[in-house]
């Protein structure tokens, strides 16, 4: 471990960028944009995807919508946007020790949520509900039709004309969507009606996928940490749960009486190395097996680069079962999303069925009251929204608080 001299200098080994690997996401092999530009020429092409994601309206949104607890509940918990910064951090870092473009990853780990609707996977669930007669309702595939549709920024396309591997790895970050055996089906319609062949039946790119893998390091770690602050359990619930468990009891052990603000930083700090070195070295087995000379032998080799052992994974897993337990599935959150629920349902029925109360250049892209075309207007102006957007919007059309 580095220390520090008398005169403020770093002394001890310093970490030094590997080269970019054979296996990875080269910006000069990338397979362009959909619509044709001239690319920068103090950026690559994956450096501008993650600049014009983090400038569009849709990522500035995350900054007031729900990761686990909604706005009122207090300003300390995880938003979406500040879960999706904590995901491009590790990313980047994984992806540097691999060799891999950390822009590519940074960029997929940036927009992974920005198909979130309000109140989170609650959120979700109301609108795939409401949607179930057009086709339902997906995230990953609202997060396409925004940096492909919904976004209008600029004057030449539509959406963010992202790359084809950033757009590849947002759509395919958890795996391929279809089988190459079977004929496309049961595809949401934003991905089933792309008019660009993303090889939904291959895996993403290397780069996608270690923005996958530190999704799951970030968000069990964070949730930890609020659930934790929020009072939904103790620290001696916690001593039970695998991984997380044994860490916090350690902790205390080496350091008896530290306050509790202190306890949680470490030990989340210490959570998410372990779960990183775990990511790094299981994935560096399997990338040296695998001896892949480019980024297409990771898309084709017909299973997961990027992985946890299956020592660490099991461990995950069994903490996420404590999390769903304790904290997703506490009636202190339940009662909140069913709230959530009940709201995004009523707007969109209300909304469904007088689409002449949205706004005017919303009401434009509608058909008539009901059908196909005015669902999807209004599914996709609701997930647009940000909790006290829809809190709002709920109050100009029902003239009434809606109790969260």
């Amino acid at each position: 471990m580095s220390k520090r001299a008398s005169d403020g200098r770093l002394r001890g080994p310093l970490f030094i960028r590997p080269p970019l690997a054979p296996y990875a996401t080269r910006p000069e092999e990338s397979r362009g944009r959909f619509w044709p530009e001239t690319e920068s020429p103090t950026r690559s092409c994956y450096q501008r995807d993650r600049d014009r994601i983090i400038h569009s309206t849709a990522f500035r949104r995350l900054k007031h919508k729900t990761q686990v607890f909604v706005q009122h509940e207090g300003d300390y918990y995880r938003t979406r946007l500040t879960h999706s910064l904590e995901v491009a951090q590790i990313a980047r870092s994984v992806s540097r020790v691999l060799g891999l473009d950390e822009d590519a990853a940074e960029a997929v780990a940036l927009a992974h949520d920005l198909g979130h609707p309000p109140f989170g996977h609650s959120g979700e669930g109301a609108l795939d509900e409401c949607m179930s007669a057009f086709g339902g309702f997906d995230h990953n595939a609202q997060t396409l039709a925004l940096v492909t549709r919904l976004e209008h920024r600029y004057v030449d396309f539509d959406g963010l004309n992202l790359t084809w591997e950033c757009l590849e790895g947002i759509v395919k970050h958890n795996g391929p969507l279809l089988n190459a055996r079977d004929p496309p089906h049961d595809l949401p319609e934003p991905i089933a009606n792309f008019p660009w062949d993303l090889e939904l039946h291959t895996h993403a790119g290397p780069e996608a996928q270690i923005a996958a893998m530190a999704d799951d390091i970030a968000y069990v770690s964070h949730d930890v940490d609020d659930g934790l602050r929020a009072g939904l359990f103790t620290i001696e619930d916690l001593a039970a749960a695998p991984l997380a468990g044994p860490v916090f009891c350690d902790i205390q052990i080496r350091h008896p009486g530290l306050e509790l603000g202190r306890l949680i930083g470490e030990s989340a700090s210490h959570i998410i190395t372990m779960m990183v070195s775990d990511l790094i070295a299981e994935s560096g087995r399997r990338l040296e097996d695998l001896h892949a000379q480019s980024a297409a032998d990771i898309r084709n080799c017909g299973a997961a680069t990027a992985a946890f052992s299956s020592h660490a994974g099991g461990e995950i897993t069994g903490l996420k079962a404590f999390l769903m337990h304790h904290m997703y599935r506490h009636p202190r959150v339940l009662q909140v999303m069913r709230n959530a629920q009940g709201m995004l349902t009523r707007l969109f029925e209300a909304l469904l069925s007088d689409p002449s109360s949205l706004p005017a250049d919303w009401r434009l892209r509608c058909g008539a009251p009901r059908d196909a075309a005015t669902a999807h207007v209004v599914c996709d102006y609701i997930a647009g929204m940000t909790d006290r957007f829809a809190a709002q919007e709920y109050r100009r059309i029902f003239h009434t608080e809606f109790p969260l």
